[in-house]
């Protein structure tokens, strides 16, 4: 089914209200108020878990528990090593991940 011009405004427009309501929507209940403990908790804990799950996540592949393969899985380790000492080096999650993601794909193109 095809929409037509019309339909297709009307949902990138109500989409969009959607969207900026649910982004707005945090703010609006918490100017006036102090947001509760576990949306502290959260805030402050969940973006390390959250990096702790994307290494286990990253580094679960069979190929790099193994030293059959041929790259022994040296660029994902380099990747979480580069990662880690640009973090403690600079502070600074954005470059640290930049940095890391930069090192493991220019390896494993190049390996």
């Amino acid at each position: 089914m095809r929409l037509t011009l019309l339909q297709a405004v009307i949902a990138t427009l109500a989409s969009a209200v959607l969207m900026f309501l649910l982004r707005a929507f945090p703010f609006m209940l918490f100017s006036k108020r102090k947001p509760p403990k576990l949306l502290s908790f959260i805030e402050q804990y969940i973006p390390a878990m959250v990096i702790g799950v994307l290494i286990i996540y990253c580094l679960i592949d069979p190929k790099y528990m193994t030293f059959t393969a041929s790259p022994w899985g040296i660029p994902a380790i380099a990747g979480v090593i580069s990662t880690v000492f640009l973090h403690l080096w600079k502070r600074n999650s954005m470059i640290s991940i930049f940095g890391g993601t930069i090192i493991y794909m220019v390896l494993e193109y190049l390996i």
